[in-house]
């Protein structure tokens, strides 16, 4: 089900009016997919509200004041973080038709903790977001990963993953989702260091040459 959104067509263009918009607390976005594109501002919180509740691909129902349509199903499909503070400087809107599938960026979740943790394994999530075609209506908020089934050692693949049946995964089966694998960092630094012992008496015989050296030419 779609949640409302309001906005208000924008007259303004170029970086100088989004600049101005952005002073006064709205929020410079672009609607595209549909029949037309429509440059609009929307309120910042309300938007940031709407994605912390109900996620980034969730479904919206734009109502733009000043529109020649009375509202429109979009999914947020891109924006732009600010470079220095928090908050998105722009936000692009895709115009969705109900009945005609998408390409969509799902977040993986990790949940729980690996037995393999306990054990002295670290975890290495590789792959955050995985890549999906499906209807608007049936984007999957998260795609979930019970690490406590994930074992020491053990690699999680894209093909492990469970996801609907009316969802079609585009990218690679093999890819590597997550890890648990054994921490060798002491190890090494063992090896390096028992190295070090044993090549310490050659350089100290090179060292006792030289000097032996020295004396006989005394």
């Amino acid at each position: 089900m779609a949640v409302a959104l309001k906005g208000k067509i924008r007259e303004g263009r170029g970086k100088g009016a989004n600049r101005k918009l952005r002073a006064t607390g709205m929020l410079p976005a672009v609607v595209y997919g549909g029949n037309s594109t429509v440059s609009l501002t929307v309120n910042p919180k309300e938007l940031k509200k709407l994605v912390q509740k109900e996620g980034l691909n969730s479904l919206i129902e734009l109502i733009i004041e000043g529109d020649s349509e009375p509202k429109r199903v979009v999914v947020i499909k891109d924006h732009q973080q600010h470079p220095i503070r928090p908050g998105w400087e722009h936000a692009d809107f895709l115009e969705v038709d109900m009945k005609q599938a998408i390409k969509v960026d799902v977040p993986i979740i990790l949940e729980g903790h690996s037995p393999g943790e306990k054990l002295g394994g670290m975890v290495e999530h590789n792959l955050h977001t995985l890549s999906v075609k499906c209807l608007p209506g049936e984007i999957p908020e998260s795609i979930k990963v019970d690490m406590t089934q994930v074992q020491l050692d053990q690699v999680v693949h894209i093909s492990d993953l469970t996801v609907g049946d009316n969802i079609e995964i585009l990218d690679h089966l093999s890819e590597a989702v997550v890890s648990v694998h054994e921490v060798k960092v002491k190890a090494e630094a063992t090896t390096e260091a028992v190295e070090g012992e044993e090549e310490a008496p050659a350089d100290a015989k090179a060292d006792d040459k030289g000097e032996s050296a020295e004396a006989e030419k005394k």
